[in-house]
Order: C-alpha cells, then sequence, then structure tokens
C-alpha cells in the first residue's frame, strides 16, 4: 500500500500533537514555592507573541526570566507584574445624551 505524502504529514503532526498535549500537563508547570513557573514556548503562547518579541522584552528588561542551559522560564508573578505595569485602566467619560 502506498501513502501520498500529505497524508504522512498529517499523519506525523497529528502525533506531535498528541505528543505536545501528553508532556504539557507536567513538563511544562513547575510549582516553585507557590509560584509556579512556565517555559518560553508556553510563554509565547499565552501571551500570543513571536521569539523575537519575547527576546526583545528579556533584553530590555521588560519580563524577569531564568536561563539554565539553553532554556528559559518565566515566574507567573514576573508575568502579572508586567499586566500590572502595562496595564491602562478605563476613563471615565461623562455621560452625554449624545450618541
Amino acid at each position: 500500500m502506498r501513502y501520498d505524502e500529505d497524508y504522512l504529514n498529517d499523519q506525523f503532526n497529528r502525533l506531535l500533537e498528541k505528543i505536545d498535549k501528553h508532556f504539557a500537563g507536567f513538563a511544562n508547570v513547575i510549582e516553585f514555592k507557590d509560584d509556579p513557573i512556565i517555559d518560553n514556548f508556553r510563554f509565547l503562547e499565552l501571551m500570543k507573541i513571536s521569539s523575537k518579541t519575547a527576546q526583545y522584552w528579556r533584553d530590555r528588561g521588560i519580563i524577569g526570566y531564568s536561563m539554565i542551559g539553553n532554556k528559559i522560564y518565566y515566574r507567573v508573578s514576573d508575568i502579572k507584574e508586567l499586566l500590572e505595569t502595562y496595564h491602562f485602566k478605563p476613563e471615565r467619560k461623562e455621560e452625554s445624551n449624545e450618541l
């Protein structure tokens, strides 16, 4: 039986997704003194940013991080601090009868 390349690529990608889901539950979130940490991959997913943006934020000191070998980790408290620092509270505008 001969398989076409698209079918094999699809099956391979499905397998990779299953592996990612299997390991995501315990490999990427580690408890650290009541302050969970996440790896760079999960940080990029969470913030919906590119790796270049994350690198820029680290280089500029916008986000705290830890680096062990070539692996990068972020504390959830650092992510919360980032969001609080750059949070803009809504401004209440006086209500008017005009639309």
